[in-house]
């Protein structure tokens, strides 16, 4: 039982490290030879990027750091479909997956390498339901480019998609933990977004393609 624990004790620490891998933050560096966060809305998300850098290094942060979450997700699962460890319990699965997920989130928006700041752990969250499961993954995405479509507006869509993933779950029958999962990973994302909130009702708040030019 206690090497179980280690063993679960040690995926969250490896996905967390694999989540604050920080994306945004080198291609500032790389490119441009700034500091992501100081520019923008302060976060080192693929957001930030698209607006501070443009869109092929945007759409590059927003793959890998999909990535990130999808990799941590399956770091989990491996262990129990390559039997890596025969002394945990199959059932063990469905609180580990959920685990990692947190852990990769975690990372992402508070790293380590970046006294733990970071971005808002949108896109890592959309690699970690594509890997848990599709279809929720998909309806997420779905959520979130109707909404970005009608308001031009992402953290916005962001929101929208955080709030549909704990529906969406129930919908496609997901353990327990993982509606967990959803129900407390969706308030942390709404959170992590409340300097865009204020910006919302004061109306301040740029569309795609716009720059916010003042950090927060």
């Amino acid at each position: 039982m206690l090497i179980n624990i280690i063993i679960a004790i040690g995926v969250f620490i490896i996905t967390y490290f694999l989540g604050s891998f920080p994306t945004g933050y080198l291609a500032g560096k790389l490119l441009q030879e700034i500091d992501i966060r100081e520019h923008g809305s302060g976060s080192t998300g693929a957001t930030n990027v698209l607006r501070t850098l443009g869109k092929v290094p945007g759409s590059i942060v927003l793959l890998i750091d999909a990535l990130k979450g999808a990799l941590a997700v399956m770091i989990a699962n491996m262990i129990f479909t390559l039997n890596l460890v025969p002394t945990l319990p199959i059932e063990w699965q469905a609180y580990l997956v959920p685990l990692a997920a947190t852990g990769a989130i975690l990372g992402h928006s508070k790293s380590i390498w970046l006294n733990f700041g970071g971005g808002k752990s949108v896109a890592t969250g959309v690699g970690v339901l594509i890997a848990m499961s599709w279809q929720v993954g998909l309806a997420t995405i779905a959520i979130f480019g109707i909404s970005i479509a009608i308001s031009r507006i992402v953290s916005m869509s962001s929101i929208a998609g955080a709030v549909s993933v704990t529906i969406w779950m129930l919908i496609f029958s997901q353990p327990l933990p993982s509606v967990i999962f959803a129900i407390v990973g969706g308030i942390y994302v709404i959170w992590r977004h409340n300097a865009n909130i204020q910006r919302m009702i004061a109306g301040t708040e740029p569309k795609l393609g716009q720059k916010l030019e003042s950090s927060t």
